[in-house]
This record gives C-alpha cells, structure tokens and sequence, in this order.
C-alpha cells in the first residue's frame, strides 16, 4: 500500500472560508476517482507551521497512484482548486506493508 501525503503552502489572499471550501472539493472530487482507497485532507492548528493546508492520499500500489496522476479529474482538480490557491508543495509517498515491494505491486 501506498500512502502519498502533499503539504501546501497558500498563496497570501486565500481566506480561511477558501480553506474550508478546498477540503470539501477535495474530498468530493478525488473520492470519485477509483484508484483512491482512502483521503484526508486538512488545515494546520499551528499558524506558525509553514505548510498550512495537506492532502493524504492511500492506493493499494504505485501502479495506481499512476493511474490517479492522469486520471481527468485530478487533473481538473489540480489546475481548478490547487493551483489557483498555493504557492509551493511538498509531495512525499510512504510504503506502509513491510517486506513488500510496492513498485512491482
């Protein structure tokens, strides 16, 4: 399994009330793709952390999070909510089944 996490940093004019609307269009939009098996998304507590809004993303291997990467409504999603509103990112990915080698899964 697969557990792919990206931080965002927020461009200065997104408002608190964008932030909420974000997080529901992300769940709304990315839980409709099949390859998704799980999706968190969320807003920092901390106003000093530098990265103030996540997603979290969990796919059953790389071959599916590939598939997620060119599915048409992610790239919606990213060129219509993410990309008007953050200013840098973070993308990290996580295996989280020992012993298994997630890129022939």
């Amino acid at each position: 399994m697969v557990h792919h996490i990206v931080l965002f940093k927020l461009n200065p004019e997104v408002t608190p009330a964008r932030i909420e609307e974000m997080m529901m269009n992300t769940r709304m939009q990315l839980l409709k793709i099949p390859e998704v098996l799980s999706i968190k998304c969320g807003k920092r507590i901390d106003p000093e952390l530098p990265w103030p809004f996540f997603i979290a993303i969990d796919f059953e291997s790389m071959d599916k999070y590939e598939m997620f990467r060119e599915d048409p409504i992610q790239v919606k999603f990213m060129e219509e909510v993410i990309k008007p509103n953050t200013a840098d990112s973070l993308s990290l990915d996580f295996e989280m089944d020992p012993g298994k080698d997630v890129q022939f899964s």
